[in-house]
């Protein structure tokens, strides 16, 4: 069994492992574990991540960034310039999951590995919405984790149904 500690290190040695794969070779795919942009992408779906700098970016993207040793898949909502301790400005991202009601710390620019480029599901692609939290599911989804996790195990159910009434008419 694996203590937390070690836990955080593997996580975190992962974490370093996905920036430096991005950062070395432009691009990564992942499998998406949490739930926090449900609907628009689902645990399981895989993302293709491509780098891009802080300054292609714009709201309604999603991302990957990287933040205290873990990785995130968010979508932007804002980008706020701030003054740094030496009182230069810097741009920043602000984003949040679509499932969630608070936005995340700002993103500056060595945090940002990259854009998504494309989603995965089921061995087909799937469309990213340019937009999240104004979709009439997603504030149904933002109240409670159980209704979550109610339509997480319906939409399983219908893929499920849907791919082995496919695979019988094929």
């Amino acid at each position: 069994m694996l203590r937390e500690d070690q836990g955080n290190a593997s996580a975190v040695l992962a974490c370093g492992l996905v920036e430096e794969v991005v950062r070395t070779f432009g691009g990564v795919r992942l499998r998406v574990l949490g739930t926090s942009m449900v609907p628009s992408i689902l645990p399981g779906d895989l993302v293709t991540i491509r780098q891009a700098s802080l300054d292609e970016i714009c709201p309604g993207e999603v991302i990957l960034f990287s933040s205290k040793g873990r990785l995130f898949v968010h979508r932007v909502v804002d980008r706020k310039v701030t003054a740094d301790p030496e009182s230069s400005m810097e741009a920043r991202l602000i984003t949040r999951g679509d499932r969630l009601r608070h936005d995340d710390p700002p993103i500056s620019s060595p945090d940002l590995l990259g854009r998504v480029v494309s989603i995965e599901r089921d061995n087909r692609k799937v469309e990213l919405p340019r937009s999240g939290s104004n979709r009439p599911i997603v504030r149904l989804l933002q109240t409670s984790d159980r209704l979550t996790y109610l339509y997480l195990r319906i939409t399983a159910c219908w893929r499920t149904s849907f791919l082995r009434g496919a695979k019988c008419l094929a």
